[in-house]
C-alpha cells in the first residue's frame, strides 16, 4: 500500500532548484541530502547516512512552491503566446498537485509541511521574450529532474522512492516539452545525470 493520501509524489529540491539556477551545477544525491537541511541526515547506520523521509519531502515541497511561483511569473510576464501560456498554466497545475500530495504525505509521516516563501528572487530582469521564459522554466525543470533523481535512493521508505520516480518522470516530460518549444532536441541524451 502506498503511503500517499491520493497520488504518488515526492523529493528533494527547494534549496536545490535555487542553487542549480544560480550556479548551473548538477549535484550528487549526497549533496541533495545536505541541501535538504541539517536535519536531513537523521542517523548513521553501518557507515551509511540515513535521511529523514519527511525532511526530503519538505525540501521537495519547498521546491514545488518555488516552481508554482516561477510559472506564475512566466504567466504574468505578458511574454507568452496563448498556446505557450496554456502549457505553462498546465505545468503549474502539475506542480500544485505535487505540492498538495507532498504536504499530505508529510503530515501522514508526522511532519509539518513547509509553507511557501513570502517572495522568490527570480531573474525577471532577464526575461525579455517568450524564449527567455521558456529557457528559465526549462532550467528549473532540469534541476527538478536531477534533484528527484538524487533523492530516489535516499528514502528509507521504498514506496516514497517509487513516488519520487513518478514525479521525476513528470518533471522530465516538462523539460522535454519546454526544450521542444525552444526548438531544441527534446531528449538530448540517452541518460539523465
Amino acid at each position: 500500500m502506498s503511503p500517499f493520501i491520493s497520488d504518488p509524489v515526492v523529493n528533494t529540491l527547494v534549496a536545490r532548484r535555487s542553487f542549480l539556477f544560480q550556479s548551473g551545477l548538477l549535484l550528487s544525491g549526497a549533496a541533495v541530502a545536505l541541501l535538504a537541511g541539517k536535519d536531513a541526515l537523521a542517523a548513521k547506520k553501518g557507515g551509511v547516512a540515513v535521511t529523514s523521509d519527511a525532511s526530503i519531502l519538505n525540501s521537495a515541497l519547498g521546491a514545488e512552491f518555488e516552481a508554482i511561483a516561477a510559472y506564475q511569473v512566466g504567466a504574468e510576464s505578458g511574454l507568452l503566446q496563448k498556446p505557450v501560456l496554456d502549457l505553462a498554466v498546465t505545468f503549474q497545475g502539475h506542480h500544485k498537485q505535487h505540492a498538495d500530495t507532498l504536504a499530505k504525505t508529510i503530515r501522514k509521516l508526522g511532519g509539518t509541511p513547509v509553507e511557501p516563501k513570502a517572495a522568490y528572487h527570480f531573474p525577471v530582469e532577464t526575461l525579455k521574450s517568450q524564449a527567455d521564459v521558456l529557457r528559465f522554466a526549462a532550467t528549473l525543470e532540469k534541476g527538478a529532474v536531477s534533484a528527484y533523481l538524487g533523492a530516489v535512493p535516499l528514502f528509507g521508505n521504498r514506496d516514497l522512492s517509487t513516488a519520487a520516480a513518478s514525479i521525476l518522470g513528470d518533471e522530465a516530460m516538462h523539460w522535454a516539452v519546454l526544450r521542444n518549444a525552444l526548438g531544441e532536441v527534446p531528449v538530448p541524451s540517452a541518460f539523465m545525470s
